[in-house]
């Protein structure tokens, strides 16, 4: 099981984006789980779960309280050492995600990779897709890429150690600074670096140019846990900010938002009981780090 799962927050299209997803990266790709969320603060929710090439992702219409930006984009790894199509499926990818979308970096060659693009998708989504060099270490097809820009520009090899101290299964990977003058920002330090949590590879960069937008609750990172022992460590080590806990939401030290998910909630979730999933989310909602034991009794009518 996947322990990490990114978790996306749309106004009213969750599924619809799925859907989308799911035709525009095919291979090893589905919608997995859907349901309504219902008496959430912002109404009854489209709740969708969905893999793309072995990926997981969930997603869900929360309104129009947040909006994704490139803080939180996703790194699409072509690799024609594994895939003998993936010159031509990066362009039928890139194709897809630039319809009704916008282009961020165009795709072409760089001195990096024979081909990348950065798109922004119709739905907001961020998109890297790069020609991978198949003399490399292989890489998972899909890898979520962090930002910092702003106030945290030049804090992205800081966060990178934060992280590996704080999860299991943690290592960091390649780093690669930019070169004096390179970058038009003078704190930018890493132009691109890997790291591993819980066996799953990230990236992460400082920007080179300050931009407006910055972390935000609409790309939030979830993350499985089975005890209640590792909701309270987690919470415990990443939240930064009291006020932001809420349901197992919490806002690290540089923005980034993550969720404690206890797999028992997720159980409840996909039972199709909905009395009570409905009591279960009653008490859920309620709550700001949350209590596996005070969810099973309510799950139970206790």
């Amino acid at each position: 099981m996947q322990r990490i799962v990114p978790h996306l927050w749309f106004d009213d299209t969750s599924t619809e984006a799925a859907a989308f997803y799911v035709q525009t990266f095919g291979k090893n790709s589905s919608v997995t789980h859907t349901s309504i969320i219902r008496n959430t603060p912002s109404g009854d929710c489209d709740f969708v779960q969905f893999s793309l090439r072995g990926f997981e992702f969930m997603g869900i219409s929360g309104g129009p309280a947040f909006r994704i930006n490139p803080c939180i984009s996703f790194m699409v790894n072509f690799d024609p050492s594994r895939d003998a199509d993936a010159a031509q499926d990066i362009d039928r990818v890139w194709n897809a995600l630039i319809d009704g979308g916008k282009a961020l970096m165009n795709i072409g060659e760089y001195p990096f990779s024979k081909r990348y693009g950065w798109v922004e998708d119709t739905y907001g989504v961020n998109w890297q897709l790069i020609l991978t060099n198949p003399d490399g270490e292989p890489r998972p097809p899909i890898m979520p890429s962090i930002m910092f820009t702003g106030d945290n520009t030049g804090k992205a090899g800081e966060a990178i150690d934060f992280y590996v101290s704080t999860f299991k299964d943690a290592k960091r990977g390649l780093t690669a600074e930019y070169p004096p003058g390179a970058s038009p920002e003078p704190a930018a330090k890493i132009m691109f670096a890997e790291f591993m949590l819980e066996n799953q590879w990230f990236t992460a960069m400082d920007s080179g140019h300050m931009h407006e937008f910055g972390f935000n609750e609409a790309v939030s990172l979830l993350v499985r846990c089975d005890t209640q022992e590792e909701i309270d460590a987690l919470m415990n080590r990443l939240s930064a900010v009291p006020e932001a806990e809420q349901c197992g939401w919490l806002k690290d030290k540089y923005g980034v938002s993550w969720q404690m998910h206890p797999t028992a909630w997720e159980a409840m979730m996909k039972s199709g009981d909905q009395p009570r999933i409905d009591r279960a989310l009653k008490a859920f909602l309620a709550m700001k780090r949350v209590n596996i034991a005070a969810l099973k009794k309510a799950f139970d009518g206790e």
